[in-house]
């Protein structure tokens, strides 16, 4: 079998392969020139002389003279997404709401695909992307993506700021913005906000910066501080990315509940260890210029009415950009949550919170009453406006002459570009993830198939983007990718939709299956069953399907392959331990080049080693009511927890599962066995540093152990593939406490990494811990505390026992 040629590149050449590009495209001459029909501030003869033109000054400065210009009118219509010009000024509208989550979409006003750019390059959904467990890729697509959004800028097709990524934790398996996000583990979600916030914003050296984190270390915190003063404005953007939807946002419809009137009831602990780390990592370690606000409220108040948690983000995480409401989130503070009396009151309350812009109008059309009743003060609004204008300008809108912008060279020949497209296909090859293959009758020879069925009614779409998708480059079906390899294929839909609510095409179906030397089978879901304000209730193939699948394996003369589309973990129990399905594949939404990615693996081009980033549950698990918050399980109400990390029961597939078509196996190098606090405390009584829970187990307060950074290590594991087929292996470390303290995880994800081999070679892989991090949790309290004792490293079938002492 031959691996594909782009999988051979190592993760560091992935990483900086669209800057490359981008390099090349910088210097070439045939570069898209700047749409002369796109307006900018500062232009002469007669707006450039204005202080807020003057590139010398800083950020801030420029800022508050250009609010300090404004009239309260012209202020007030700065705070809807589609900002009004102000001509006085020769300030031009501007279009905040642009959508790039997997690329560039059509979501949103900021976006037009009717101009000289047709269409984007569609990658695949995020939940897919993720299930690749490889940060380069994540930079790398991020990369990708921003290139494209710059050069659709300089046409004037689209805005520079964009409301991307979802970085909510998938609690619940019937949520359906689930495959928007990367996944259920929060150790994981941060890493992918950072790895694309910094990469779409223009800063690519994620993986550079990570492997340098063990080699630093005494020094990491001096030059950290060193750069924020140096960016003590935030610095220059290439775009800006937005950390969506803050916080405890994962439910759109169930029951008598929507998001819009939905309270989350969310502890401390819960919020300190599952729901706020990807925002603030998304914040100060990717540095997001921009953080959204969810319709929903958290423990009785609107989240964006909500002053406690948006100024946290500030002066605790050190936020330096804009706010905004998710659509229309400011309206439902009054009209769904009922928290204030009047429109009024909810706009003030948004506003005096944190909330610095509204999508929609709400804000706009409210405020001058709102600061003519006093229910808010000038300076409350112009500090709305200092963060609106301050990313701006960041983002270089105000400097004049197009010409000084260094991305002025990109245009419609960087869309859709065949470098894009080939990374596109790596992330669905790298993300596509193998569940069962018995008697390894994956990957088919196409020498020894004459014929092939393909059925399923997805199997002939081209629309495998999920949500948030734009008009993409070349979509191939999957059943057209398949013909690529065969000659003789035959098609059935077997149901007329993904809802399959009858049986009547089935005999077609049967029909066809029955000529073929093998058979796959496209089942699954589609955005018809879960998508934006559309929750599932059931965790079953929709309608139909099963018994679809059944049929067509009652007939086939070889075990079928089984392939499912969707974001939501599916129940298909009934074809784990089934003999006559004999592989499974989940393609989750593969994106343009879904179908020639599958294609590839079937037929042994590429070998997959895509990981589920979420647990595959039982459809039992539907009992437990969706707008429960908690993650821990408790036996007293018979609550069984959610995700790896707390759930206590059946699985159909576990977190991190996914197999291969060669083997793996694993030897620890280096890890340390004991761990000693001592000299790491603050310069007090040790033993006044020891607490005990209830049943006598001890240990420390992570926020009493100041110099903990000191105490990082590193874990040192080789792999080895055993096989004769080359492959990549996503190496997962967990750790877990030997003795259980109460509200501990069951296990808990501490660091990830893809590592490619050939055959019968060898490769190391390192990982960074730092016990205050990684060893510990949060109490009931929101405290992270670090447990005294015994602490099981994990990967694979490695164990290793670490003591923390003090």
């Amino acid at each position: 079998m031959i691996i594909n040629s782009l999988a051979k590149m190592s993760q560091i050449q992935l990483l900086f392969l669209p800057i490359i590009v981008l390099f090349l495209q910088l210097i070439t001459p045939h570069g898209g020139s700047t749409n002369p029909k796109i307006q900018y501030p500062c232009q002469p003869p007669h707006h450039d002389s204005y202080p807020f033109c003057n590139t010398s000054l800083s950020t801030k400065s420029r800022a508050q003279s250009l609010v300090s210009l404004l009239t309260s009118d012209e202020k007030f219509q700065q705070l809807s997404n589609n900002a009004s010009a102000v001509p006085r000024l020769g300030i031009p509208p501007y279009e905040w709401w642009s959508e790039s989550l997997h690329g560039i979409a059509v979501n949103g006003p900021g976006v037009s695909f009717d101009g000289t750019i047709k269409s984007a390059t569609g990658f695949p959904q995020v939940i897919l992307t993720a299930a690749s467990f490889n940060r380069s890729l994540w930079s790398a697509v991020a990369s990708a993506i921003a290139v494209e959004a710059k050069a659709m800028f300089n046409v004037g097709q689209a805005g520079l700021t964009y409301w991307a990524p979802n970085i909510n934790i998938f609690r619940d398996p019937r949520w359906g913005r689930g495959q928007e996000t990367p996944g259920e583990d929060p150790m994981v979600t941060s890493a992918f906000a950072v790895a694309y916030v910094r990469a779409f914003q223009g800063q690519y050296d994620v993986a550079a910066e990570r492997r340098e984190e063990f080699r630093l270390g005494q020094r990491r915190k001096a030059l950290m501080e060193e750069e924020e003063e140096e960016e003590e404005d935030g610095g220059k953007l290439k775009l800006s990315a937005c950390c969506k939807h803050f916080t405890a946002y994962d439910l759109e419809k169930w029951g008598q509940f929507t998001r819009y009137n939905f309270n989350a009831v969310v502890t401390d602990q819960d919020m300190a260890d599952t729901y706020q780390p990807p925002f603030k990592s998304c914040i100060q370690q990717g540095k997001a210029s921009c953080l959204m606000c969810s319709y929903n409220a958290v423990n009785g108040i609107p989240v964006c009415a909500d002053s406690g948690l948006l100024q946290k983000v500030r002066t605790e995480w050190n936020f330096q950009g804009y706010i905004t409401s998710d659509c229309d989130a400011v309206a439902t503070i009054y009209e769904d949550q009922k928290y204030s009396k009047t429109p009024e009151d909810a706009v003030a309350m948004a506003l005096k919170a944190g909330t610095d812009i509204n999508c929609g109008t709400y804000m706009s059309r409210h405020m001058k009453s709102v600061i003519s009743k006093g229910k808010v003060l000038e300076k409350d609004l112009d500090r709305a406006l200092l963060n609106l204008f301050s990313v701006q300008l960041r983002l270089g809108l105000f400097d004049g002459k197009p010409a000084r912008n260094r991305f002025r060279g990109l245009g419609p020949q960087d869309v859709c570009s065949s470098e894009h497209k080939r990374l596109a296909l790596e992330a669905a090859l790298q993300g596509i993830v193998l569940l069962k293959n018995e008697h390894k009758i994956l990957p088919l020879d196409k020498h020894g198939i004459y014929s092939l069925a393909v059925i399923g009614p997805l199997a002939n779409s081209t629309e495998l983007g999920g949500g948030y998708t734009g008009i993409p480059c070349n979509p191939k079906s999957i059943l057209g990718g398949l013909k690529e390899y065969v000659n003789n294929v035959y098609h059935a839909k077997g149901c007329i939709d993904v809802s399959c609510n009858s049986t009547d095409s089935f005999s077609e179906a049967l029909s066809v299956a029955k000529q073929a030397d093998y058979v796959v089978v496209v089942a699954g879901l589609d955005l018809s069953q879960e998508e934006e304000d559309h929750d599932r209730y059931s965790l079953l193939l929709p309608g139909y399907q099963i018994k679809l699948v059944d049929a067509v394996a009652s007939v086939s003369k070889r075990p079928l392959i089984l392939v499912l589309t969707g974001g939501g973990p599916l129940d298909i129990s009934f074809a784990v331990g089934d003999p006559r399905i004999g592989s499974i594949l989940w393609i989750g939404y593969p994106g343009e080049t879904g179908g020639a990615a599958l294609s590839e693996i079937i037929f042994g081009h590429y070998n997959p080693g895509g990981r589920l980033p979420m647990t595959w549950y039982p459809e039992s698990f539907t009992r437990v009511p969706m707008t429960d918050m908690h993650m821990r399980a408790d036996a007293t109400r018979n609550y069984p927890g959610r995700t790896y990390r707390f759930y206590n029961g059946d699985r159909v597939y576990p977190f991190g599962y996914g197999l291969s078509y060669t083997s793996f196996t694993y030897k620890l190098l280096s890890a340390p066995s004991e761990l000693s606090l001592q000299g790491f405390v603050r310069a007090r009584s040790q033993k006044n540093l020891l607490y005990q829970t209830r049943s006598g187990l001890d240990y420390v307060y992570v926020d009493e152990l100041p110099y903990c950074d000191l105490l990082r290590f590193e874990v040192k594991i080789s792999v080895t593939n055993e096989g004769d087929v080359g492959g990549s292996e996503v190496v997962l470390l967990f750790v877990k406490g030997l003795k259980h303290f109460e509200g501990s995880p069951e296990r808990q994800l501490i660091g990830f990494d893809r590592v490619s081999l050939s055959s019968h070679t060898t490769a190391e892989t390192s990982f960074l811990v730092d016990p205050c991090e990684h060893l510990s949790f949060a109490d009931e309290h929101g405290n992270r505390i670090l447990p005294i004792g015994d602490h099981i490293i994990t990967s694979q079938d490695l164990e290793h026992v670490i003591s923390v002492e003090l």
